[in-house]
């Protein structure tokens, strides 16, 4: 009996280790094709997130003309600095400035480009000019729109007239 018993005995040992390395084997192939289920995934989010912060229009970015024009005096310039939002398609923070003697003008927001002639600010533009009402500080604060009619070299801010009830020209140049 003993002569039996030892024989059985070494058999289940036996099989019952090359069953747990075949088990093994499964978990470790499990986690490996979770762990390339996981990569794929993580490369099609980033393709994804590449493409949704492509802009659909003209790259904006860097600085440009800025000028005021009024009736009462020729036209004064400055600069604006257009910085891409990464990640973002079609956002800008934009900020700039004019000034020339008494006379300046300000900008500080955000743009976002909305069609190849149209562009939205939301921000402030504020002035400050001495032929009206004394050089007293006025300011347009909120959304407003910058639009093209020549194809894309000039925005033109059309909010035009400013707190003294005259038109104002604010212009953006590419």
């Amino acid at each position: 009996m003993k002569k039996i018993i030892f024989p059985i005995l070494l058999l289940t040992i036996s099989f019952s280790c090359s069953k747990k390395s075949e088990n093994n084997n499964i978990a470790q192939q499990k986690d490996s094709l979770k762990t390339a289920d996981s990569l794929r995934i993580a490369e099609r989010n980033d393709s994804i997130r590449t493409l949704n912060s492509k802009n659909r229009f003209k790259d904006f970015s860097g600085n440009h003309r800025f000028t005021y024009e009024t009736q009462a005096f020729n036209t004064i310039s400055g600069t604006v600095t257009f910085d891409k939002i990464e990640g973002e398609r079609d956002n800008y923070n934009l900020s700039g400035s004019i000034q020339s003697g008494e006379n300046s003008v300000s900008i500080k927001g955000f743009v976002q480009v909305v069609s190849p002639k149209h562009m939205n600010f939301t921000g402030e533009i504020t002035q400050k000019i001495s032929v009206n009402d004394n050089g007293r500080p006025y300011t347009r604060k909120g959304t407003k729109t910058f639009m093209s009619k020549n194809g894309g070299k000039t925005y033109r801010l059309q909010d035009m007239v400013n707190g003294s009830g005259f038109v104002d020209y604010i212009d953006i140049h590419f």
